[in-house]
């Protein structure tokens, strides 16, 4: 005995396969842990009988996750186990345990123990200076990217010289990554993907650093496995190849982060690299009731390659899964509104219930429904609609063209996005300004009639004041709507974004498409108003003051949800092309449908008892109106836990959309605002519609299939074939 655990450890807790896990004596063992069923608790039970029963001392155990915050609950947790034994294990993230690990051992691979680590933005300030030393244009390959291009290649294990690909964007990563291998190490620096990176060349090429390193555990045990990428899998493979008493707990089916470098192989194929290796799996869950299991199950089940599990419960079998069908994200987001307002006088608070959609942009709406309502609420994995950056940026410049002597805004967006106006010459046009006692951009545009700045600054700066001067003259003549798509493109900020080619990116110009469309709906909705109304909108809306209390709404995106748990969830955007996203086209790539699907399948297993899932008919994206189709997830669902609200009636029987035979005649439309609309939202034969290409037509015939496919007459081309969402209602 290794001390004087306490309490004294029972396993009367644990069901027959936890228990199982727990109780596995030595040797590799996978443990398939479905959600809700128990995992954290497999993997601190197992440490605190290694360590009173197995008599492993503490400080040759390590256990790896990866959030600090997981981290931190489970050395909590196994303080209640094992008592103050538990500070003697080692308990952290992949990047912790390497950082440590590497400033103990790093001089055998010639790293001194005070290396410094760099952040994104350090690293990108790095590559930045690189590219500028080599002349290369930061517009065209953005810092930004190559430092992304440089995080890949260390995440699969690639130096400089192993780097394959032979277009200019590979050529010019490939050099600027060799001579920023060399900045860091004259700086005795190390970047995240150093961490791993070096942790991997260490173990796998200097015998002396893998003794000292893997022979300081006799056990490694690893959570949440399926979230490990090529290089995580490495380190682990090579701490556990001595003593191969390696634990693995995960679970495929949760696999969601395979556009930032996760494999799921890896838990998957683990039998492959320890073919003696125990499997386990957790299928009872302790969060969920019946009805959401099993709806959880059937969209999960119809996944490819993925390890056989079905969840199961004891819990009772709850209240039936509601489907709402609404008529845009507006009535979606005042369904949220009633929804909680109900459930509020229930009896439920705001803390246990989630809002939960795709992408962040799709919170703008709901977050001012909210607002509104004077309903508290908290933005979980990102910023408040109105408080991101991109959302800021636009702003400010239509704040310059309402005030021209907004300086605030001005400076601001000046050089955003960049082009070419430094800080010395900012600097030098602000103390112009103070010393007219002046606004910035009146002073400057004397400045340069008077040609107080020469050579390219004078150059940039000219071209910035005609730029304000075409958007004032868009914003004298055109609509908010067309303004803000104006915007977007003369002042370079979505080629800015595009060109950067990340998730990251790719997300911010949702936001502003979702900016844009607010920009529509308030000019639709307020056809007289001015800019200056819609900003004092806008402003007075996003001051308001905030419920000080601790009871609020939760607003995430699904992603971010991983790992939680509330007893009443809503997934709103249940759309083709919104969840499954269409950003990812997964209609050409089947593992990103995979992924959207067990996104999904994440999403359902958050609720414990309340479920609500709603799509909308027709959504804003980018300033115009399309017709949307319901999630093929919507159609997969068990029909008797099912309530399906605002639909039309269906034949008894699975839930799918209907084939041409089987539509009804339609009934008479309804005027929603201002567009004449099936009050079924069906698109069916006869339906006028609209394309931003080939102008208007007609319905000609529907097709059923993922994506629905709609044969249209029109008046310029004749017939073409389409897929629905790329239509508008006429």
């Amino acid at each position: 005995m290794l001390g004087s655990p306490s309490p004294v450890i029972s396993l009367d807790s644990l069901n027959p396969p936890q228990r199982e896990a727990v109780l596995h004596d030595t040797g590799p063992l996978v443990v398939f842990a479905g959600a809700g069923s128990g995992k954290t608790r497999v993997i601190t039970f197992r440490i605190a009988r290694l360590i009173e029963e197995g008599h492993v001392r503490p400080y040759r155990i390590l256990a790896v996750t990866f959030t600090n915050k997981a981290a931190g609950e489970m050395k909590e947790r196994l303080r209640g186990l094992v008592g103050p034994l538990a500070d003697d294990l080692w308990v952290g993230t992949f990047h912790a345990i390497c950082a440590r690990l590497l400033r103990l051992h790093g001089a055998l691979l010639g790293l001194s123990s005070s290396f410094t680590i760099y952040d994104d933005a350090d690293q990108q300030a790095m590559v930045k200076r690189i590219l500028k030393e080599l002349e290369i244009d930061e517009k065209r390959y953005p810092p930004k990217a190559i430092a992304g291009r440089i995080n890949r290649e260390k995440q699969d294990v690639r130096g400089p010289r192993e780097m394959v690909g032979d277009d200019p964007a590979s050529r010019i990563a490939k050099e600027v990554y060799a001579i920023y291998e060399e900045r860091m190490r004259s700086a005795n620096a190390l970047d995240f993907g150093d961490l791993i990176y070096r942790m991997v060349l260490g173990l796998e090429e200097n015998e002396t650093f893998r003794e000292l390193v893997a022979g300081r555990f006799d056990h490694v045990l690893v959570d949440e496995f399926q979230d490990t990428n090529h290089a995580q899998f490495r380190v682990v493979r090579a701490l556990a190849a001595g003593h191969r008493n390696i634990c693995v707990v995960g679970d495929d089916d949760q696999s969601i982060y395979g556009w930032r470098g996760a494999d799921r192989r890896n838990i998957l194929d683990f039998r492959h690299t320890f073919p003696e290796a125990a499997v386990v799996k957790l299928e009872q869950n302790y969060r969920s009731t019946g009805r959401i299991l099993r709806a959880a199950n059937e969209i999960i089940s119809r996944a490819y390659d993925r390890e056989p599990k079905r969840l199961f419960t004891e819990n009772p079998e709850g209240q039936k899964i509601v489907v709402v069908a609404t008529q845009d994200e507006r009535d979606e987001a005042a369904l949220v509104v009633r929804s909680v307002h109900e459930l509020r006088r229930a009896g439920v608070p705001l803390s246990e219930i989630a809002i939960f959609y795709r992408v962040h942009a799709q919170s703008r709406v709901v977050e001012e429904a909210l607002r509104r309502e004077n309903l508290p609420y908290r933005v979980i994995g990102g910023q408040r609609f109105y408080e991101r950056t991109e959302v800021k940026d636009v702003l400010a410049y239509l704040r310059i063209l309402v005030n021209p002597g907004d300086d605030v805004s001005l400076l601001r967006i000046i050089n955003k996005p960049a082009r070419g106006i430094g800080k010395t010459t900012i600097d030098r046009l602000v103390a112009m300004a103070n010393e007219a006692n002046a606004p910035v951009l009146e002073t400057l545009s004397r400045a340069l009639d008077a040609n107080r700045f020469s050579g390219a600054a004078a150059k940039k700066l000219r071209e910035f004041v005609t730029l304000v001067d075409e958007l004032q003259e868009i914003a004298a003549t055109r609509g908010l709507g067309e303004l803000g798509r104006e915007l977007i493109e003369k002042t370079g900020y979505r080629a800015m974004l595009e060109q950067d080619d990340s998730p990251e990116s790719d997300a911010r110009l949702q936001v502003l498409g979702e900016l844009i469309g607010s920009f529509m709906l308030f000019e639709r909705d307020n056809p007289d108003v001015s800019l200056a109304d819609y900003l004092e909108s806008i402003t007075l809306d996003t001051t308001s003051e905030e419920d000080a209390g601790e009871d609020r709404l939760t607003l995430m995106t699904v992603h971010a949800a991983k790992g939680l748990e509330f007893k009443t969830v809503l997934v709103l955007g249940m759309e083709e092309e919104g969840f499954p996203y269409r950003g990812l086209n997964p209609w050409d790539d089947p593992e990103e449908l995979e992924e959207e699907r067990r996104l999904a399948y994440v999403a359902i297993t958050r609720a414990e008892e309340r479920l609500v899932l709603s799509y909308a008919r027709t959504r804003t994206v980018f300033g115009q109106m399309k017709l949307r189709i319901p999630s093929r997830f919507l159609a997969e669902l068990p029909p008797d836990d099912v309530i399906r609200l605002g639909e039309p009636q269906r034949p008894q029987g699975a839930y799918r959309p209907p084939t041409q035979a089987e539509v009804r005649p339609p009934p008479p439309p309804v005027d929603y605002d201002g567009v004449d609309y099936p009050a079924d939202g069906m698109i069916r034969p006869g339906m006028a519609v609209r394309h931003k290409v080939f102008g208007q037509g007609r319905v000609v015939d529907v097709r059923e299939g993922f994506p629905p496919k709609v044969t249209v007459e029109f008046r310029s081309v004749g017939r073409k074939t389409l897929v629905a969402s790329y239509l508008e209602p006429a």
